[in-house]
């Protein structure tokens, strides 16, 4: 059976991973240069709050986007405690602790966790590219680690506790596909709201010094882009080719923010540290060179999120047509054909 589609699910996906990226990325030097002299759960507190606040404005209707449900709260209550605390606060701590253009460099391994997860508990397809592909980043991330402890065991402790950060969010990444097809604004503001009360109950126990006012503004400010709006795209990045691509596309969000560090004044880099970077760049390009397809059967399936009908795989009918995007519960026939396709809501079959 043929189909509507006239865009790649990697093209798609890729464009909102990239932006996504792109967001994230440039948060990272902002964070440092910020987040100086202030405590890490403090710091999280505000880049969540920033997130929760943008989250208000970006949710969608019911006939729009499928809302949360109740089933959904375990899931993100772990979403939170991997992405919304432990995240943050490891990379705040570390930002202190290590030059900003390495642990930019570093978060790519994000990637790496992000896909294996993936591979283990959704059944996701890593074939010998997307390997070759994490080997790489891999190979860059070591590169760093020993770049970071040649110039000191404080500089490797800062760099440590970005790497526990990627682990965190590899974990959240990896959660947040089971509420992709949920509202983004919803998950966002759910996430953030639960992440920043948290962290800011802490940073109150703790005693951690209160932040002054253009610290307040400009961690805001970054939280709702590259937390907020970032979360958003990922999400939406998620539906279209699976967690683990969508984790490696977002990988090129380190070297933004390397960029970043750059044209904030930072200048410390080393041949090490190039070289890292350098094969960070190559995982990421083998990555996208992936084209998958062959011919797969699809399930009878019931279920809601939102979609159009020109997809080749939502034909039901209505009685009056909607416009566009909607959302509601709907059934899927069986179906077999052959399209290029990623692991999204409809292609989670094994190989």
């Amino acid at each position: 059976m043929g189909h509507g589609v006239t865009t790649s699910p990697v093209l798609r996906g890729g464009l909102l991973a990239l932006l996504a990226a792109t967001l994230f990325g440039l948060s990272t030097p902002l964070v440092q240069r910020f987040g100086q002299g202030l405590g890490p759960f403090s710091t999280a507190a505000l880049l969540y709050g920033g997130a929760a606040l943008v989250a208000v404005f970006t949710r969608r209707r019911a006939s729009v986007e499928a809302p949360l449900r109740r089933s959904d709260w375990p899931r993100l209550l772990a979403m939170v405690g991997a992405g919304a605390v432990l995240g943050p606060v490891a990379l705040a701590w570390g930002l202190q602790r290590t030059s900003g253009a390495s642990a930019s460099l570093l978060l790519t391994l994000e990637a790496v966790f992000t896909a294996v997860l993936a591979w283990r508990w959704y059944g996701e397809v890593l074939d010998g590219r997307v390997k070759s592909a994490v080997a790489l980043l891999l190979a860059g991330g070591a590169l760093l680690v020993i770049d970071q402890g040649l110039t000191g065991q404080v500089q490797l402790l800062g760099l440590l506790a970005v790497a526990v950060a990627t682990v965190a969010w590899g974990v959240d990444n990896t959660l947040s596909r089971g509420v992709a097809d949920r509202d983004p604004g919803q998950v966002v503001l759910a996430k953030a709201a639960l992440g920043a009360s948290v962290t800011t109950g802490i940073a109150l126990v703790w005693g951690e010094p209160r932040p002054g006012w253009t610290a307040v503004a400009a961690l805001l400010a970054v939280g709702a882009t590259g937390y907020g709006l970032s979360l958003r795209f990922y999400l939406l990045a998620q539906r279209h080719f699976g967690a683990a691509r969508t984790g490696s596309v977002f990988a090129f969000a380190p070297f933004i923010g390397a960029l970043g560090a750059f044209a904030l004044g930072e200048r410390s880099a080393s041949l090490l540290l190039l070289g890292g970077g350098a094969l960070m760049v190559a995982g990421v390009l083998v990555h996208l060179a992936e084209d998958h397809r062959h011919v797969h059967e699809h399930e009878a399936l019931d279920h809601e999120h939102a979609h159009t009908h020109d997809d080749g795989h939502h034909d039901h009918t209505h009685p009056v047509m909607p416009q566009g995007a909607h959302s509601h519960p709907h059934h899927h026939s069986p179906l077999r054909h052959s399209h290029p396709h990623a692991p999204d809501l409809h292609h989670r079959h094994s190989h």
